[in-house]
This record gives structure tokens, C-alpha cells and sequence, in this order.
């Protein structure tokens, strides 16, 4: 990436466009934009969400993504899912790409929105493609009936078109939907938070009041923003039980 000037040739400062469930809001130098149940973006009327949750201005020639809430966090990544951050209260970012991406979750329900700069202060270069199975950076190795959980639980995310909201299935549900136990559900979302916790994903362990609950909603931000899992991956709820083709990564064991 290469560092370009956030101003147009006149010398103004860039403007900024927030998009939510089809619609586009313009953000424009000097006026403060707020996301949350209240607001210039009002999201609706969940009590889980914060009445004033994020908050976009420009400072200092960038535009700014704060986290204004007192409980609630987000995930922010780049439109390709390489870089990402976790906003925690009280924290704020700089929004330096094209296009940011923000996904966060209040109760059952997952919200997604994308900030779009006229000119952001950070282009891509082009790189030289790497060779096959030598990339990386960022890759996970889940099994096939670890990355079917998260499909499961990511489904409402996956077939909405675009930003916007979607309801997350209990784990009830989702081991239905995949035609689990329940027990064999929560054995395998045990071991995926476990082994994204390894790795230094923020948010997979909590309170013993409200692990089940917040771990749910946290995988499936980490999924969608980190592109673990992406419509294409649909396909799978359709597909034959794996039966005993569920092999776990080398050097990995999982127990059934």
C-alpha cells in the first residue's frame, strides 16, 4: 500500500459515503455522524444496541470510525478481509481504505455497514500472485464439520444481499438445520472458539452469564469480516453428510 493525500485537487477534504441495507448516507468534513437505536443512522429498536453506538467524523484529514458505546464492540476490515481491527469501547480508527467494512452484533442480531472514501489515504500496489500453497497469511485450518457450524450459523449473513441486518439462528436451530444434536453442536462451537482463541481472535471467551450467547455472535463477525466463510460456501448445507471424510488438519485432533 501507498500512503495518497485524503484531499480532492481543489484542496477540500474528501467526503465519505456510509452505506446500510441499500441505502447511502454522505458524510461530509466537519458533521459528526452517529450510528445506533438513535441517531442520523437509526438501526431500529433493539434494546440490546446502544441509542448512540459509533460515531464517523473527520479529524486531522482522515475520517475517523469511534466506538462511543459502553458495551458493545464492532469489527472493522478492509473490503478484501487482509487487515482487520476489533473496536472496543472507547476505541477509535483511522478509516484509511476504499471501501471499510463494519460488522457488529447486539443480541441475536449481526449488523453490517461499509464506509466508501471518495479518496482514501491508503491505494493498494499490486503484488506479484504467490505460489499455490505457499500463502498463508491469515488462513485458519477448520475441518469440514468445523467450517459447516459457522456456514450454519452465518447463513442469514450470507444470503443477505449487500449491508444491513440479519437475525442469527440459536444453536438449537443451526444443529437442526444441520441435523447435529445439539451436544455434537456445542462440542464443535467449543472447538472452533477454542481454536480462534489460540490464535488471538479477541471476543471467544467471556462471562460464564454470557459466553454462550456473545461467542455465537462474535465467530460469526470474525467469519464474515476475516472471509472464513463466503456465500459460495452455502453449498455446503445442500451437500451430503461429510460422514467420516470429517479429517481434521494434520497435527490436529478433534473429538466427536
Amino acid at each position: 500500500m501507498e500512503t495518497v493525500p485524503p484531499e480532492d485537487p481543489a484542496g477540500r477534504p474528501a467526503a465519505a459515503t456510509l452505506e446500510f441495507a441499500g441505502e447511502y448516507h454522505r458524510l461530509e468534513p466537519g458533521r459528526t455522524f452517529t450510528v445506533g437505536r438513535e441517531g442520523d443512522l437509526e438501526l431500529d429498536d433493539n434494546l440490546f444496541l446502544h441509542r448512540h453506538f459509533l460515531r464517523v467524523e473527520h479529524v486531522s484529514g482522515l475520517w475517523w470510525l469511534a466506538n462511543v458505546g459502553s458495551r458493545l464492540s464492532a469489527t472493522v476490515t478492509d473490503s478484501e478481509g487482509r487487515v482487520q481491527a476489533w473496536l472496543a469501547p472507547g476505541a477509535r480508527l483511522p478509516l484509511v481504505f476504499r471501501a471499510t467494512t463494519v460488522v457488529f452484533s447486539a443480541g441475536p442480531t449481526t449488523y453490517e455497514l461499509t464506509v466508501h472514501a471518495d479518496e482514501p489515504a491508503f491505494r493498494e500496489v499490486p503484488r506479484p500472485a504467490a505460489e499455490e500453497g505457499l500463502s498463508t497469511i491469515g488462513a485458519v485450518p477448520l475441518t469440514e464439520s468445523q467450517k459447516l457450524l459457522i456456514v450454519a450459523l452465518a447463513e442469514p449473513v450470507l444470503r443477505r444481499d449487500g449491508t444491513g441486518m440479519s437475525e442469527l439462528p440459536t444453536s438449537a436451530k443451526a444443529a437442526e438445520r444441520l441435523g447435529w444434536t445439539l451436544t455434537r453442536f456445542n462440542r464443535k462451537l467449543d472447538n472452533v472458539c477454542d481454536k480462534l482463541d489460540r490464535l488471538g481472535v479477541p471476543g471467544m471467551r467471556g462471562g460464564v452469564r454470557q459466553f454462550a450467547t456473545n461467542r455465537r455472535a462474535r465467530l460469526v463477525e470474525h467469519a464474515i469480516a476475516a472471509r472464513l466463510v463466503t456465500r459460495d460456501d452455502l453449498a455446503l448445507l445442500d451437500a451430503p453428510p461429510a460422514g467420516s471424510t470429517d479429517h481434521a488438519p494434520a497435527g490436529e485432533e478433534e473429538n466427536e
